[in-house]
């Protein structure tokens, strides 16, 4: 009894009733504001999709999965996508019961309602294997969806005064013509009956129509710069018709022959496919000449005017050849021909260097030029078997020592004391050969006649020999007064005598 009464004492208290029912409430608050953030106790699995556009999601909206709710977003974070665009991150807690996720399954953000509520569905894929704990998925573009207000703001002010002004159009046009249209309505059944072998065909892979309409949409693009010409050609082609409606006949013929010329189209033109790709990349290749073509069509012209008169005096021309031609041909098929073509090559190769040698003493120095500047000073005399060139030698003094007409010399001429001096006298002996016309690199360096008197030039030689027996004189003397400072650009060169024959085999 005693028992009875506590229980039912308890159970009579306000305060303590109104306590329970205080942090019921509170419980019920407190989960109903964190349930935006994940129930607790409950075992989430996080993934981040990375996506373009969050469209307006919020966090605490719902992950779904085939209709049913399998967790909520859980933040949304700004993220600089790899092509430099901002994009966002979205942490996706999931109900861990619904895991493993393949690694195929795709993300998509969809409207909930018309008043602009979002959610992220799930399409699971088929993969074996399985997104980890806090993996990073890259959402495709197809990871957003239209928007509402896009397809409104589609309708803006000129939108829909062209929608106003095609029922404008369309309401004229189709105003007084109940007859015509109930014409066409009796024969529509007709039409969609035939019609639907016909889109079967078109939706056929093998028909490529997609093809076509990229085509199309490439010869569109090509055709606007020319759409006044084409306009043009419109108009010649009504004066055509006309021209065609004045003879029926031949029309009627015409159209009576088009479906055999038809079928011999249809199995000729496949064949005529690789002529046609080919004619397409030519076609590319040949617009840059094709635009050239424009300006330089009056020069071309110019040059066919002047060759109808040319022509014609080809064939004289081509008969005068036939002789050369056929000796060329017999010429070609002598035996000697290669023994012939064979020696010229190795003559070529071997007087190739000393060219490239001989070369710059013409281009740079003129020495040739300057080299008949000196007949006016030859003497000729005229004797009983024609003409005599008169020579006078110059012999240095009889007193020197050692000179070229001296027997058992047992020096060089140098011309040391030679004239009586107190000091040596200025070199005797001046022996330098193959003066060179340019240095290493193609400068001039025109040493023959440009020296002045040296007293000496020989290395290697006695220091007490004033001679001038080495070929080069140091730096660079430069042009003649008539020469050019440097070899001309694009010719070959060398500054001194090299090379050898090629060896040509038999």
């Amino acid at each position: 009894m005693k028992r009875r009464q506590s229980s039912a004492s308890v159970a009579a208290n306000p305060i303590l009733i109104g306590a329970v029912t205080t942090v019921v409430l509170f419980v019920a608050v407190f989960l109903a504001y964190n349930a935006n953030k994940g129930l607790p106790f409950v075992p989430t699995f996080t993934l981040k999709v990375e996506v373009r556009n969050a469209q307006r999601l919020v966090v605490g909206n719902e992950v779904r999965e085939g209709g049913e709710r399998v967790g909520q977003i859980a933040s949304i974070d700004p993220l600089r996508l790899d092509d430099g665009r901002l994009g966002a991150q979205i942490e996706l807690q999931l109900d861990r019961k619904f895991s493993p996720i393949p690694d195929d399954t795709r993300y998509v953000i969809r409207s909930k309602g018309t008043l602009g509520l979002k959610y992220v569905d799930q399409i699971r894929g088929q993969s074996p294997s399985a997104y980890r704990e806090n993996s990073v998925v890259a959402a495709g573009p197809d990871a957003t969806t239209p928007e509402l207000d896009d397809f409104f703001s589609t309708f803006d002010a000129p939108t829909r005064e062209n929608i106003r002004r095609n029922l404008d159009t369309y309401g004229a046009a189709l105003a007084g013509r109940g007859v015509e249209l109930n014409r066409t309505f009796a024969a529509l059944p007709e039409l969609l009956e035939d019609l639907t072998p016909v889109m079967q065909t078109l939706s056929a892979p093998s028909s490529e129509l997609r093809g076509f309409f990229g085509e199309l949409a490439d010869f569109t693009r090509i055709a606007a710069p020319v759409a006044q010409d084409l306009a043009a050609g419109f108009t010649t082609g009504a004066n055509t018709f006309e021209a065609l409606s004045r003879n029926p006949e031949a029309l009627d013929e015409t159209i009576a022959e088009s479906p055999e010329t038809l079928d011999v189209a249809i199995r000729e033109l496949p064949v005529q496919r690789g002529l046609f790709r080919a004619l397409a990349q030519i076609a590319d290749e040949a617009t840059g000449a094709a635009s050239e073509l424009r300006t330089s069509a009056p020069v071309v012209s110019r040059a066919l005017a002047v060759g109808t008169d040319v022509l014609p005096e080809t064939t004289r021309l081509s008969d005068d050849l036939r002789g050369s031609l056929r000796a060329l041909g017999d010429l070609g098929r002598s035996p000697l021909a290669n023994l012939t073509l064979r020696g010229l090559l190795t003559t070529t190769g071997t007087a190739n260097p000393t060219l490239q040698y001989l070369g710059p003493h013409v281009t740079v120095c003129n020495y040739w030029n300057l080299y008949w500047t000196l007949i006016a000073d030859h003497l000729s005399e005229r004797v009983p078997s024609g003409t005599l060139q008169r020579i006078q030698v110059k012999e240095v003094p009889p007193g020197q020592r050692n000179g070229l007409s001296s027997f058992g010399a047992a020096r060089p001429a140098d011309g040391t004391g030679a004239l009586g001096g107190p000091g040596p006298d200025p070199a005797a002996l001046h022996f330098q050969q193959y003066g060179r016309a340019v240095d290493e690199q193609g400068k001039a360096d025109c040493e023959n006649g440009q020296r002045g008197y040296l007293n000496r030039v020989a290395e290697g030689a006695p220091a007490d020999l004033n001679i001038a027996v080495d070929a080069r004189t140091p730096g660079n003397q430069g042009p003649t007064f008539s020469g050019k400072p440097a070899v001309p650009a694009g010719q070959t060169f060398s500054a001194e005598p090299a090379g050898r024959a090629p060896q040509v085999t038999p």
